[in-house]
């Protein structure tokens, strides 16, 4: 038999881990506000036709999220974290430097970034290179020296003659978001190795091609506007001139106030960001948390919920809410991780 001190010690230590364990009783996730509206679509629907308590989600940015999703395990760390960007090798190092080592991914679908205008003023057809000429941080020099440039474009009409002499003011994602990365990959970079200069300086010099292919320009026509994409729509709905960078569902959802501009002469529409013929789009994520299985309640629900046909299938409703659905093998192959709770193995 244990002695009083040590019953006593042990019926506390057991007396906290209960009260701790039972401290929370929902699901916390947090990440991309691209995955937001659709993760929270989802915990609703998952609350109301469940006996589980709704999740709660916190809109922290891809990058934000992956940051408190990685610091460890327990319940005041987050179950799961969305990301409008595949994981980071060195993410995931951060995560099992933490205690974090099994990790299931889970793909949800596809979106565009667009880049936006107020219905009010003239729709945009902008080329990749015309989006890296306004909003990269160094360009090729006008006057033909050959060299890397402070960007000296002001209004869109320096960049191309053929576009409106507006000033350049372009509402975006901050750097921890998964969109900014994304924009800066497939827009900007696109644009980028348009130049021949740049494109042969990755052979030689990858960290200086990467360096002026993915720098936003900082002299604010770029203006960071943090991980709310409302807050887009309504500067750009108050000021005809100015663009927003967002994802195609802030678009789809507000389509009576803002327009997506024509990029490389694709409009950015459901039907060409499914078939990938519209440049600048990217699938969607989020990472669960093996650890937490089993200690807090609702997450293989929500994980059931949201891998459904009815939620994310060809007619389900978050097509309806702007998601692009991932053919019926990829929703399969990403269903059975989900319902298997198979842990990613490297990227």
């Amino acid at each position: 038999m244990l002695n009083k001190p040590i019953a006593l010690a042990v019926a506390l230590a057991i007396s906290s881990t209960t009260t701790q364990a039972a401290s929370r009783d929902y699901v916390s996730i947090v990440g991309s506000s691209t995955v937001y509206p659709f993760a929270t679509v989802v915990a609703e629907y998952f609350g109301k036709t469940s006996d589980m308590k709704t999740p709660k989600i916190e809109s922290t940015g891809s990058g934000g999220g992956l940051k408190l999703f990685c610091a460890g395990v327990g319940i005041e760390h987050p179950d799961i974290t969305n990301s409008s960007r595949r994981i980071k090798q060195s993410e995931i190092d951060k995560c099992a430097s933490n205690g974090v080592d099994e990790i299931i991914e889970i793909q949800i679908g596809y979106d565009g970034i667009v880049l936006a205008n107020s219905k009010s003023a003239e729709r945009m057809e902008l080329s990749l290179r015309d989006i890296f000429l306004a909003l990269a941080k160094e360009v090729p020099d006008p006057n033909g020296s050959g060299n890397l440039v402070t960007n000296p474009h002001t209004t869109w009409n320096d960049v191309n003659p053929d576009l409106p002499a507006i000033r350049i003011e372009v509402l975006g994602p901050p750097p921890t978001s998964g969109t900014r990365d994304a924009f800066a990959e497939l827009a900007l970079e696109g644009g980028c190795k348009s130049f021949d200069m740049i494109k042969d300086m990755k052979k030689s010099d990858n960290l200086g091609y990467k360096a002026a292919c993915h720098t936003v320009r900082e002299d604010g026509a770029y203006i960071e506007a943090g991980e709310n994409d409302n807050l887009i729509i309504q500067k750009l709905d108050a000021n005809p001139d100015a663009f927003g960078v967002f994802g195609f569902s802030f678009l789809d959802q507000n389509s009576d106030k803002v327009q997506g501009s024509v990029i490389n002469g694709v409009e950015p529409e459901f039907e060409n960001i499914s078939d990938g013929s519209y440049p600048v789009s990217r699938a969607l994520y989020f990472y669960v948390k093996k650890a937490h299985i089993g200690s807090v309640p609702g997450i293989e629900g929500y994980l059931a919920e949201f891998t459904s046909e009815k939620a994310w299938g060809d007619e389900g409703y978050l097509a309806d809410k702007g998601l692009i659905p991932m053919p019926t093998d990829e929703r399969a192959r990403f269903a059975a991780d989900a319902a298997n709770l198979t842990p990613l193995k490297g990227l």
